[in-house]
C-alpha cells in the first residue's frame, strides 16, 4: 500500500548507522563467546581437579594446557571487544562533527545571503546619508537661532509669561459675607419635626 503511487519512501537510517549495529552486532557475539569460554574454563578447571584426586596427571596437564589456550583466546576477545567499542565512540563521535560542520556550513550560507543584500557599500551609503540629514538638520537649527533679533527673543518671552498666567489664574474672591456657622450637634430640620411629631400627639 506505500508504494501505491510508486513513491519509494526515503530510509532515514544511514550507512554509518547500519556499520554502528553490525559493529555492536559483532561486539555482542564476542561477549556471548566471552560467557561460553568463562563457563567452559570453570568446567575443565573442575575437571582437572577430579582428574588429579584420580591419579590421571597428564591427562589433567593436558586439560590445564587446552585452559591455559582458551584462557588467551579469552584476552584476546577482550582486545577485540575493546577495538569495537572504540571504532563505534569514533563513527557516533564523527557523525556528531558532521552536525556540526552541516550546522556551521548552513550559517555561513545564511551569512553570505544577508550579506549579499546590505553590502558594505550600501551599509557607507546609509551611514553616508543620515550624517548628510544630521549636518543639513544642524544647518537649520542654527539659522534659525541665528535669526531673532533680541526684540523678537523678548516677544517670545512676552508671550510665554502671557500664557503661563492664563493657566494659573485663580477664581476672584467673594465680597459678600460668609454665613454664619451652624452647630453640628443639633440638626436644623430635626427640630422643627419634634415639634410637629409633639402637635400631633
Amino acid at each position: 500500500m506505500g508504494n501505491l503511487f510508486g513513491r519509494k519512501k526515503q530510509s532515514r537510517v544511514t550507512e554509518q548507522d547500519k556499520a554502528i549495529l553490525q559493529l555492536k552486532q559483532q561486539r555482542d557475539k564476542l561477549r556471548q563467546y566471552q560467557k561460553r569460554i568463562a563457563q567452559q574454563l570453570e568446567r575443565e578447571r573442575a575437571l582437572a581437579r577430579q582428574l588429579l584426586r584420580d591419579g590421571r596427571k597428564e591427562r589433567a596437564k593436558l586439560l590445564l594446557k587446552k585452559k591455559r589456550y582458551q584462557e588467551q583466546l579469552l584476552d584476546r576477545t577482550e582486545n577485540q571487544i575493546s577495538s569495537l567499542e572504540a571504532m563505534v565512540q569514533s563513527i557516533e563521535f564523527t557523525q556528531i562533527e558532521m552536525k556540526v560542520m552541516e550546522g556551521l556550513q548552513f550559517g555561513n550560507e545564511c551569512l553570505n545571503k544577508m550579506h549579499q543584500v546590505m553590502s558594505i557599500e550600501e551599509v557607507e551609503r546609509i551611514l553616508e546619508e543620515t550624517q548628510e540629514a544630521v549636518e543639513y538638520q544642524r544647518q537649520i537649527d542654527e539659522l534659525l537661532a541665528g535669526s531673532f533679533t533680541q526684540e523678537d527673543e523678548d516677544a517670545i518671552l512676552e508671550e510665554l509669561s502671557t500664557i503661563t498666567q492664563e493657566q494659573i489664574e485663580l477664581p476672584e474672591v467673594p465680597s459678600e459675607p460668609l454665613p454664619e456657622k451652624i452647630p453640628e450637634n443639633v440638626p436644623v430640620k430635626a427640630r422643627p419635626r419634634q415639634a410637629e411629631l409633639v402637635a400631633a400627639s
